[in-house]
């Protein structure tokens, strides 16, 4: 397996969105107290002095939807100071991000993703499971204004679902173009609604491939990211394509990665709930943090038979934990 040197960490698990796929409409969510997320304190002692000595070097913060975190630019420029930090970057919806892009910029951040599901106003509403005033024209103005900061690479995560937006793969592969954005293609997860995964299920990446390279070209691109993706190009496109397979390719071999949650949950495996540790109830106990650490490198050292061994069957039944809880 590779190096396993990236954490995502959730810092809230409430979102602005009700997206489809993440927490839907109607579903009774048990949002985290506030005095049971970490603090900003907690997490950075977490970070210099747990997760950075046993070797993670790269950081992504989510959520729910992290620009909701109350003072995540000042978090966001802790991170970026500290010297072991090579790379950190965010996901969000990008509903809130025109007005925080800069301070963001100016704090430290680079690296952006942005879901993006659809290009179709109504469709992207009922998507995110929107009733009132669409948001599809601020979250559009969020991804232009995050450009024109200057985040590179910035991409643009499509989770697809079929009969709801995979009619619209082409025009989304077609943003690539004269841009240098980075489209992303997710196979849609049974985590978070797993009726809408048991009527529908997923489209295999390769379907998607063939869709694009019959009408745009495609090619396997020489650019590589951080994460699991392959990565492919449009003949003359600026940007690149992703796919991430997580339904139809295991990538286990490739993952690099562990999640943090909003309340402290360290998880080696997203679809797979076994071998989590609880570091917020350790901290807040007065747990060395030789000990969290040596309980860290343990997981590192098992991680690779919870990813194979058990990645086909998962977790029995729905899962405990939506992926906003998690950290998407």
């Amino acid at each position: 397996m590779n190096q396993v040197d990236y954490l995502r960490i959730s810092l809230i698990d409430r979102c602005n969105f009700r997206c489809q796929y993440c927490m839907p409409e109607g579903a009774e969510l048990d949002y985290i107290l506030r005095q049971e997320l970490l603090t900003n304190e907690e997490l950075l002692t977490l970070l210099q002095e747990v997760f950075i000595p046993v070797g993670f070097r790269k950081f992504r913060l989510t959520g729910g939807e992290p620009l909701l975190r109350p003072g995540v630019v000042d978090l966001v420029s802790a991170i970026a100071s500290l010297p072991q930090t090579q790379d950190l970057a965010m996901t969000t919806n990008a509903f809130l991000l025109a007005g925080m892009a800069q301070n963001l910029y100016d704090a430290g951040l680079r690296r952006i993703n942005i879901s993006l599901d659809s290009l179709n106003s109504e469709t992207f509403d009922k998507i995110i499971g929107n009733r009132g005033r669409s948001r599809w024209q601020k979250t559009w103005q969020g991804i232009q204004t995050a450009h024109r900061v200057g985040f590179d690479p910035l991409k643009l995560n499509v989770v697809v679902i079929p009969g709801v937006n995979d009619q619209e793969v082409l025009d989304l592969a077609a943003l690539t173009l004269d841009r240098n954005w980075h489209v992303r293609f997710i196979e849609f997860m049974p985590i978070g609604n797993d009726k809408l995964f048991g009527e529908r299920a997923w489209v295999p990446s390769e379907e998607l491939r063939q869709r694009i390279r019959e009408v745009l070209g495609l090619t396997e691109s020489n650019v590589r990211g951080n994460g699991p993706a392959d990565v492919f190009q449009i003949p003359g496109a600026l940007g690149t394509l992703g796919f991430i397979s997580q339904m139809s390719e295991c990538f286990c071999d490739r993952c690099n990665r562990m999640r943090l949650s909003a309340d402290g949950w360290l998880r080696p495996c997203l679809l797979n709930e076994s071998n989590q540790i609880d570091l917020k109830t350790a901290l807040r106990s007065g747990v060395d943090p030789v000990d969290l650490r040596a309980q860290v490198r343990h997981l590192l050292m098992i991680k690779p038979e919870i990813n194979f061994k058990q990645r086909d069957s998962g977790t029995p039944g729905a899962y405990t934990r939506t992926m906003s809880q998690i950290g998407g």
